[in-house]
């Protein structure tokens, strides 16, 4: 069951499209070589990357699994928030690490990493951040599918068809304009974004009551779910990762970095990520509201078993009134958009940069250069399309996306850090980091699929493979720079 009227709110969403895919396409003028599209020259200001960074990081996947975390954890979901916000904030008072990367006029950080540790390096860091980041963001088009599905009331059905209209209409104005349309865009969507998210929380507090929310929770999950407590439900090892994945994505998280490099210089790189970091603490904020308002408006036994990240766009659909709901889905949509077209150009720039340059000798021309970055763009738009529709989601979907995005957050954290600050690293440290940080949580997703080792996973848990790569992502780096010290002796 469904408010929206396909003529009223449908037209709403229309209009939006059109605006966004005429601004996507209006911008190709701008497009004439490799930087244009992969960094928009180099040439954001601090008003554009603290709206593409924001818009960036909102994306409707992001929504729902922090969502989801109001509706199982209370307001405990907003721990990652909390860690993510203070993270940037930190990072960005200092300037460490991304001071020194921004200068180095670096496209991708493993062509950083090749000044300190070589070639090999950077081919390997390229290729552990493509595998992480392709698996974190694989299950981004389902998402989106079923939040509209649900919200617009098309039968779940028809759910590869919203998939593959949403991925042709991102990927069209991406391969269009690359960084530039994604940059411009990103500046409407978040604007959009912004009205659409205050809208529904306004509605939902003037409907329901913020002390009814609250009360109804602590009624439903306890307590312990209104302050943010470490306990049974909230230990120390999810504590803990939050805040080593926070760390890490607002070091070396590709889509993040991307507004670094394409800052105008690093005091403006420093900027964006100071001003951006309370909108990364409402990332969480917000969706943990509305998915604690559905737990008040379902109540705690009708979404279970995996289906709680669905209790959002259902309340979504069955309270926003004709008209308003038009405009919260457009926000929606603007919100998964941005964050779709800005992860097509990061991980494109990845393969293309630090996977297939070093190994074509001779660097392209501008204009094959600008061919292959947009053939990519569809190559890994056709990937994350077949993934959403195979990979069956094993826990919630923001375990999903921290042990994915921990792939290559351990070690490139280590070897950024490493290139920034240490000069007795060695290369055989940084390849040992590498696979090391790698093998652990990509073992965690293939041993939860198999019968005969999802006891022993599920007993050891997410968090701690989650840490246990950090940690050893970081002793790899030692022993061996350690080893090639004492060789060189």
């Amino acid at each position: 069951m469904t408010n929206f009227d396909f003529f009223i709110d449908g037209s709403i969403i229309l209009t939006y499209l059109c605006l966004i895919l005429f601004t996507g396409v209006w911008v190709k003028k701008y497009i004439s070589n490799v930087d244009h599209f992969l960094v928009a020259n180099r040439g954001v200001n601090v008003y554009l990357g603290i709206a593409s960074l924001a818009a960036t990081e909102f994306g409707i996947a992001t929504c729902m699994a922090n969502a989801e975390l109001g509706f199982k954890y209370g307001l405990k979901g907003i721990i990652p928030g909390i860690a993510l916000g203070g993270s940037m904030l930190v990072v960005g008072a200092s300037g460490f690490c991304i001071k020194p990367l921004r200068n180095m006029a670096v496209i991708t950080i493993p062509e950083l990493l090749e000044k300190k540790f070589g070639k090999n390096i950077r081919w390997a860091s390229g290729l552990v951040i493509v595998i992480g980041g392709l698996l974190n963001m694989g299950l981004f088009l389902r998402q989106a599918g079923s939040f509209l599905s649900i919200t617009i009331g098309i039968n779940p059905v028809h759910l590869e068809f919203l998939m593959t209209l949403i991925l042709i209409f991102v990927g069209l104005y991406t391969v269009i304009g690359g960084m530039v349309s994604v940059i411009i865009t990103d500046y409407i969507q978040f604007i959009l974004m912004c009205f659409g998210f205050v809208t529904i929380t306004g509605i939902l507090i003037y409907q329901f009551g913020w002390f009814h929310i609250l009360e109804h929770s602590s009624n439903y999950l306890g307590p312990e779910s209104l302050n943010l407590n470490v306990n049974s439900n909230y230990g120390l090892d999810r504590l803990v990762l939050d805040i080593l994945v926070a760390f890490g994505s607002v070091l070396t998280w590709q889509t993040m970095i991307s507004r670094v490099l394409a800052a105008k210089d690093s005091n403006t790189a420093k900027k964006i990520y100071m001003a951006t970091s309370p909108y990364m603490l409402m990332r969480f904020v917000i969706p943990v509201f509305l998915g604690i308002s559905a737990l008040y408006y379902f109540g705690p036994d009708t979404y279970v078993g995996g289906e709680e990240i669905l209790a959002m766009p259902n309340m979504i659909a069955q309270l926003i009134p004709v008209g308003l709901i038009g405009i919260v889905i457009a926000s929606m949509l603007a919100a998964d958009m941005s964050t779709n077209s800005s992860y097509l150009i990061a991980w494109s720039s990845v393969i293309y940069n630090d996977i297939l340059e070093p190994i074509h000798k001779n660097k392209w021309s501008n204009k094959k250069g600008l061919f292959y970055n947009r053939i990519l763009v569809c190559c890994i738009g056709l990937f994350l399309l077949l993934y959403g529709l195979w990979y069956p989601l094993s826990n919630d979907l923001w375990v999903y996306m921290q042990v994915t995005g921990t792939i290559y957050l351990s070690s490139m954290s280590v070897l950024l850090i490493a290139s920034c600050y240490f000069k007795n690293t060695s290369s055989l440290g940084a390849g040992m980091s590498i696979v090391i940080g790698a093998v652990i949580p990509v073992s965690y997703l293939i041993l939860q699929e198999f019968s005969f080792t999802t006891d022993f996973v599920k007993n050891i848990g997410p968090y701690k493979f989650g840490i246990f790569s950090f940690f050893m992502s970081g002793m790899g780096m030692f022993i061996g720079s350690l080893i090639t010290k004492i060789k060189s002796k």
